[in-house]
């Protein structure tokens, strides 16, 4: 039964045979060495394809890091639309997908399909089958030429944050006014564009009509 109330903490004697019973990480430096061996391992095997997939540029989620730009889940199928790539072959090319991601801003769509256009001059594809090369694979493969990780070959470069000072005189004059009244008029003006265009219309129809 669980313990209820504000009651004696029960004495379970946690310190008897306690080597038993904890668990200490000293061996960080060979696990280190084992992690390196097996990253070489994978690579060894998985060669000569990248271990890795390409993935795109995306912000940060929220307010407070969306200045900052990382790799995303996968591509957007209008980025391999514009890029030329089908979506269902883009996976077999180590190319990772995401159907439900949405271009919301034109820079990124942009900086994406220039990083699949990329990734498709370096491509090297090898044929199924040596010696019966079909459409779309390389001929002339140099093996010593392919790399491990697409990462390293493609890396997601830093932008800048786009917070910068100006000088006082580069600062817009101020709205005649005031800024709020200005949307409201905008906004209103906007609203009621079609009634006054039918009002000046059928002003003009009455008029032609009189005479």
């Amino acid at each position: 039964m669980a313990i209820k109330h504000n009651n004696q903490i029960q004495k379970n004697h946690f310190r008897k045979d306690w080597q038993r019973r904890v668990r200490t990480h000293f061996d960080q430096a060979p696990q280190k060495i084992r992690r390196r061996a097996a990253r070489q391992a994978k690579a060894a095997a998985a060669a000569p394809r990248p271990v890795d997939k390409l993935r795109p540029i995306v912000r940060c989620p929220t307010i407070r890091y969306n200045r900052r730009v990382r790799a995303g889940r996968g591509f957007s199928l209008a980025e391999l639309k514009a890029a030329g790539i089908p979506k269902q072959f883009a996976p077999t090319i180590g190319i990772a997908v995401d159907f439900r991601r949405q271009n919301l801003s034109e820079e990124t769509l942009a900086a994406n399909v220039a990083r699949l256009k990329a990734y498709k001059e370096k491509l090297v594809l090898f044929p199924r089958k040596a010696g019966k090369p079909k459409a779309g694979d390389s001929k002339d493969v140099d093996v010593s030429k392919t790399v491990s990780s697409l990462a390293a070959a493609l890396p997601i470069v830093p932008v800048s944050e786009g917070v910068y000072e100006i000088s006082k005189n580069d600062v817009p004059k101020a709205v005649e006014g005031g800024a709020y009244t200005k949307l409201r008029l905008e906004r209103s003006n906007k609203r009621q564009q079609g009634q006054r265009e039918k009002r000046a219309r059928e002003k003009a129809e009455a008029e032609a009509n009189k005479k």
